[in-house]
């Protein structure tokens, strides 16, 4: 915006430390802090307007259609693209609605027995290690003194 480099930040706060002083340079610093921020709230606002402005006068219409003239390689993917998305959306009372449907139940069945396969291998490989674990204790000196003292709260 100004194109203000670190030399020239420097120079600007050594000067406003002098002329404002140590004990009021936090404050001035918030008061330009506070009134940027409300300039760039004004200048939002502005842009808000002046685009609410050209949307309802139609510029964006004829914004559109100029950048369609001039750029036609992307108005032809535009065209492709529109088509595409027409293709996608199904009616759900045709037949390949239908049929998108059965295959969309078909894979959540899929999909939560695959959950429910898993889930029981890690079951059964949580209690393989339970098992193994337990038989690793019972050969360990003292574990059953150590796990009967375990068990009594």
């Amino acid at each position: 915006m100004f194109d203000l480099g670190w030399t020239e930040l420097l120079v600007i706060g050594v000067v406003a430390l002098i002329v404002v002083g140590p004990k009021d340079l936090p404050v001035l610093f918030r008061n330009v802090g506070k009134f940027m921020g409300k300039a760039r709230g004004m200048a939002r606002e502005f842009s808000r307007a002046m685009n609410d402005a050209a949307d309802q006068s139609g510029m964006q219409d004829v914004a559109k259609t100029f950048k369609s003239a001039t750029n036609p390689l992307g108005s032809a993917m535009d065209g492709v693209k529109d088509a595409a998305k027409s293709m996608t959306s199904l009616d759900p009372e045709s037949e390949t609605g239908k049929l998108a449907a059965e295959r969309q139940t078909a894979k959540e069945k899929i999909e939560a027995n695959a959950a429910r396969v898993a889930a029981d291998r890690m079951k059964r490989e949580a209690e393989a290690a339970a098992e193994k674990a337990a038989a690793l204790e019972a050969k360990l000196p003292g574990a059953a003194a150590a796990s009967g003292k375990e068990d009594k709260p």
